[in-house]
């Protein structure tokens, strides 16, 4: 029945306030690390596994600017398990962004090696990675984002990065195993060890739009994070995109990968956590979800998966289960791996799912159709979803009669 279904095209006009001149406002913000850079020291630069706005653009003035302090910048990836915890694997994540030797003028030196340091009074083991720890000083690179597990004063950034990313698999392992308790709570407390050693000099911190723009870049010492990170979270959770209507039947999303979302797709944006004794968001509400495809950049990494009830084949196909099992148990969050019902076609999917939101009116259904939960500013929804959006004045009508399918696929986007 769902070959017949048509959508309409819409628009959301969110804010833009993206920064006109991302290498300059960064450049001015580095001269904070100056006094901390010595001459022919080495800078260790630590970035993560996420799709960051013009990430090789910052990622390379930074090193520009510790090779003009007449230090020695080099790069490793602070990514916990992602990439199967495998250090070339790492390395070839950060390729994928464009990050390499070539590019940057810095070599990047990968290992899953750490040192374990003095825990004190933590729960947790702490650990460092091992390049970075033998370095002179460690500079983070990460976007202030709501996080995919938990809320807090602190969430996806430069504390979590300097505990879970710069520790690697071990660190990871190690927060993880206390579920939740681990990511609110352990993570300030290694963190505060971390910065305890002197190492880290700071990080740059990275605020994106609802456009996936960079809005502010801001340098931090790392005596600074625990004071002003939480207002770049608040911004950040004020510029987020959205979908704009709470109440839908069926959400198709189009894509998911670990370039995208920690977790594939950001439960913030679809309203569906699935973490034991963590409340699902209050908004929206999807009763089905359809997960179509996953990126390249995501390597066959599906985490997150189990937040659909239904997916084609295609999507299964291309799974890694290997690098998707590493990196779910790690987390401990075994429901986000689950395979959802297998569906042979994309209308398959769209039957199966729709079927699972119990007695639908004909021709009432609300459903909602979106690339990925990074890129909301276009969507497709449906006559009935339309007519609940909220925010009506933000909201602008590309296409009226477009259909969902060309044939037994989703139509392209």
């Amino acid at each position: 029945m769902g070959d017949n279904i048509r959508l309409i095209k819409i628009r959301q006009h969110f804010q833009k306030n993206g920064l006109t001149n991302v290498k300059g406002e960064l450049q001015k913000e580095l001269q904070k690390f100056k006094p901390q850079i010595k001459q022919g020291s080495s800078i260790a630069l630590a970035v993560g596994s996420r799709g960051i706005s013009n990430i090789v653009d910052i990622v390379k003035v930074t090193s520009d600017f510790v090779r003009a302090c007449g230090a020695k910048p080099f790069i490793v990836p602070a990514m916990g398990s992602h990439g199967n915890a495998i250090a070339e694997n790492q390395a070839r994540i950060l390729a994928d962004y464009g990050i390499t030797e070539q590019a940057i003028g810095a070599p990047v030196k990968s290992t899953m090696e750490v040192v374990e340091l003095p825990k004190g009074e933590s729960l947790a083991a702490v650990y460092i990675d091992k390049n970075a720890w033998q370095a002179d000083g460690v500079i983070l690179i990460n976007r202030i984002k709501p996080h995919t597990d938990y809320h807090g004063n602190y969430e996806s950034g430069l504390v979590k990065m300097s505990v879970i990313g710069l520790g690697k698999e071990r660190q990871a392992s190690a927060i993880h195993s206390f579920g939740v308790y681990g990511l609110t709570e352990l993570i300030p407390v290694v963190s505060k060890k971390i910065i305890e050693t002197g190492k880290l000099i700071g990080g740059v911190a990275i605020v994106e739009n609802a456009f996936d723009q960079t809005m502010l870049v801001k340098a931090l010492r790392a005596d600074e994070f625990f004071a002003k990170e939480p207002a770049l979270l608040k911004t950040a959770k004020d510029n987020m995109p959205y979908i704009p209507t709470d109440k839908i039947d069926l959400l198709i999303i189009d894509e998911m990968g670990k370039n995208l979302s920690g977790v594939g797709v950001d439960p913030n944006i679809i309203g569906r956590m699935k973490i034991f004794g963590q409340p699902e968001p209050e908004r929206p509400t999807p009763t089905s979800i359809i997960i179509a495809n996953i990126t390249n950049e995501s390597h066959g990494n599906a985490i997150g998966v189990g937040l659909a009830d239904v997916i084609p084949r295609r999507l299964y196909n291309r799974i890694d289960f290997e690098s998707t099992y590493t990196n779910g148990i790690t987390s401990s969050f075994y429901e986000r791996i689950k395979i959802p019902v297998i569906a042979e076609t994309d209308l398959d999917a769209f039957n199966i799912a729709l079927r699972g939101c119990g007695y639908v009116e004909p021709g009432k259904e609300k459903i909602v159709r979106i690339k990925n939960t990074m890129h909301l500013e276009e969507l497709y929804v449906s006559e009935s979803a339309l007519h609940e959006i909220r925010d009506l004045g933000r909201i602008e009508i590309i296409k009226r009669d477009a259909k969902l399918f060309n044939g037994m696929e989703f139509a392209e986007f």
